[in-house]
């Protein structure tokens, strides 16, 4: 009787922190809102244009400043404070929200408002997200830093759960003017958490240039154990792993010969691996053996991959995308957090803007590669042939590398 307490107690002892309880409701709330926007907005898009082709372009302008700005973002992450930094690209979001509604609302929205507005949303999470992940270690131990950025992305899942489903709610009962409205409203929360929490470190000043210090931090990741590794792990996990959930719309129409509460169900089941990779990812105290034990959860979801391309049985597939979802949640988180462990305090901004930035690439260059080969090659054949690269290259980084080379650095005291 008395496992089950201490299991949720070491699944959650991140909470401890009451920094970081703050810092993850504020989050939470914010992220559905923005979840509660997006569905709206795909909605407007689409009906101002009836062209699929904007839908894709919103999306890509959103993530336009962050693959422009980010680096830059990371530099100043570790130059300013970073509270101050999150605060202004809040300020950003929530603004570009509201103005969304009352264009709207007034019946003057145009494409281009939102395109533009995406971009510039784009820019301020291009600032912010540096400034955020350089924040999280200062918020919990070193020993539950882990277990942090496995909440943090519990936080994301449930959110991407919760936040469609109240976007349709909303759109439906409210209208679309009430979507943007209420993300900008839920800024409120992460903002009021960003003024309560205490922050202990104080970035060094510095007369250095933007680009000496950006190439200080990629100097950094070159010399230091394993962060090239990461870095390289990051890209290709999301060229590679990301693809399947992508193109599952290719397979419910082409393989299966189902329609949108097929893919409903496929999306459903990874969301739900997703939220158990999360939760086995914060269970794990210790982070010895954690990047071997990432690599064979890589190989596993290149396997799996594979399955679910080769699989003509639906209950089979569902099964597939939800081991899928685990391993892809299991795998980034440890990722995340043995690139956190390995960087430095005074290089944090700098290194996981660089990471952040692999990340995030590999996702809309792997659509793009694919979204050309499936015509040509089909989708089983082209799925089928990243899940056999994901696990190729994992397996030569496995055999490549010891668990050595993922060594953590102490935490460095905090002025």
């Amino acid at each position: 009787m008395s496992s089950s307490p201490q299991f949720a107690a070491r699944i959650f002892r991140a909470f401890r922190y009451r920094d970081f309880r703050l810092m993850w409701t504020g989050a939470c709330v914010s992220t559905i809102g923005t979840f509660v926007q997006q569905f709206a907005q795909s909605w407007l898009v689409y009906d101002l244009t009836k062209d699929a082709f904007y839908l894709g372009l919103d999306l890509f302008l959103g993530q336009l400043p962050i693959m422009m700005f980010s680096l830059f973002g990371g530099v100043f992450a570790d130059r300013m404070d970073r509270r101050k930094m999150l605060l202004v690209s809040q300020y950003i979001q929530m603004i570009c929200a509201f103005l969304l509604a009352t264009l709207f609302a007034m019946h003057l929205v145009k494409v281009w408002h939102i395109l533009a507005l995406s971009f510039f949303v784009g820019v301020g999470q291009s600032f912010g997200g540096p400034a955020y992940s350089a924040l999280l270690p200062s918020l919990v131990g070193a020993e539950d830093l882990s277990n942090a950025i496995a909440m943090n992305s519990i936080q994301f899942n449930l959110a991407r759960v919760v936040g469609p489903t109240l976007g349709g709610l909303a759109y439906t009962a409210l209208g679309a003017t009430w979507c943007f409205a209420l993300n900008g409203i839920s800024f409120l929360a992460v903002i009021a958490t960003l003024f309560m929490i205490r922050v202990t470190f104080v970035p060094p000043k510095t007369t250095e240039s933007v680009l000496k210090s950006m190439k200080e931090g990629i100097q950094f990741i070159r010399c230091r154990d394993g962060m090239t590794v990461l870095v390289v792990l990051a890209f290709c996990t999301t060229l590679f792993g990301f693809s399947l959930t992508s193109f599952l719309p290719v397979f419910v129409r082409t393989i299966f010969d189902k329609g949108p509460e097929t893919y409903t169900l496929l999306l459903v089941c990874s969301g739900a691996g997703s939220i158990a990779g999360a939760l086995w990812a914060a269970s794990v105290e210790k982070m010895k053996e954690k990047g071997r034990l990432t690599l064979v959860i890589l190989i596993s979801l290149g396997v799996i991959i594979t399955g679910f391309a080769l699989s003509r049985s639906l209950p089979f597939s569902c099964v597939l995308m939800f081991l899928s979802g685990l391993a892809l949640m299991a795998s980034t988180s440890f990722m995340l957090s043995l690139a956190q462990l390995i960087t430095t305090d005074a290089m944090r901004g700098r290194v996981m803007s660089v990471y952040s930035l692999a990340f995030r690439a590999g996702i809309p260059l792997g659509a793009l590669a694919l979204g050309k080969l499936i015509p040509l090659y089909g989708v089983t054949r082209t799925l089928g042939s990243t899940g056999v690269a994901l696990m190729v290259i994992s397996l030569y980084f496995l055999v490549a590398n010891r668990e050595s080379t993922f060594r953590p650095v102490s935490r460095q005291p905090q002025s």
